[in-house]
């Protein structure tokens, strides 16, 4: 439908012509707006935030202090069973040492026999200096 039909009149009417029809605010008028900034005055001051925040750590440190004595104490007992026990595997190791040493000699003299002047056992580098034997086995590539 077109405008003119509408208004029964033939053509463009003028604005002035036209009915005024306007919102207006509801009776009693609108709400007021806030746009005061509004901070909240409750809840814990800085001097209790701080407070608590220093309690806590507090508390934690002790908790980490008592356990590094627990796990301090703990591994001095745990050495000192290393070191109550360290004489008797020295002197299994030693054994099994002996009887290897022993092996390696019967096998150096077998090997050896008919070398002139070969002394079995005779240390090869002749520094003067007493070094400790290898633990382990002597030669592994032998037996």
């Amino acid at each position: 439908m077109t405008e003119a039909v509408i208004r029964n009149k033939a053509g463009m009417a003028s604005v002035k012509d036209m009915p005024v029809l306007q919102d207006g605010p509801p009776p009693g008028g609108f709400a007021p707006v806030r746009f005061a900034r509004r901070i909240p005055n409750s809840g814990p001051s800085a001097m209790a935030i701080f407070l608590t925040t220093f309690g806590v750590f507090s508390w934690g440190m002790y908790q980490v202090g008592k356990g590094n004595k627990i796990r301090r104490a703990l591994k001095e007992e745990k050495y000192a069973a290393r070191r109550a026990i360290l004489p008797i595997l020295q002197a299994e190791e030693d054994e099994r040492f002996v009887k290897e040493w022993k092996k390696y000699l019967e096998e150096e003299a077998r090997i050896m026999k008919d070398v002139p002047g070969w002394k079995v056992g005779e240390n090869v580098y002749h520094s003067g200096r007493w070094m400790p034997p290898a633990t382990g086995e002597l030669r592994p590539d032998i037996w």
